[in-house]
Parts: C-alpha cells; sequence; structure tokens
C-alpha cells in the first residue's frame, strides 16, 4: 500500500511539472510570436518611411532646379 501510494505521489509531481513546462512553453511561443509580429509591423514601417524619403528626395531635387531658373530670370 506505501509503495502505491509513494508512486501516485511522484506521478502527481511529475504531472504538475509537466503542467507547469507547458505553460513556460506556451508562454514562449506567444512570446515569439509577438516578436515576430513587431518586427512585421518594423518592416513594414521602414518601408512606408523609405516611400517618403524618396518621395522627399524628389521634390528637393524639383525645387533645386526650380530655384536654379528662378535665378536666370
Amino acid at each position: 500500500a506505501r509503495f502505491g501510494h509513494s508512486v501516485k505521489g511522484l506521478l502527481t509531481e511529475k504531472v504538475t511539472s509537466c503542467g507547469t513546462d507547458v505553460i513556460a512553453l506556451t508562454k514562449q511561443v506567444l512570446k515569439g510570436s509577438r516578436s515576430a509580429e513587431l518586427l512585421g509591423q518594423a518592416a513594414r514601417n521602414m518601408v512606408m518611411q523609405e516611400d517618403a524619403i524618396l518621395h522627399s528626395e524628389d521634390s528637393l531635387r524639383k525645387m533645386a532646379i526650380i530655384t536654379t531658373h528662378l535665378q536666370y530670370q
């Protein structure tokens, strides 16, 4: 009877430990998923900024041409 009781206690302990490990693993997976989501958002923001910079560069180039033409008048 004592042997069965100690095995039952050990089994309960192992099941609890396994449950704790599953919870920890789930938290890590969710954290990784969130990190990937944030990284994707950062990449999208960077692309949008790059487009804005290219547009600004083009506008500055056009303004320089206009300034040059106005100086000749």
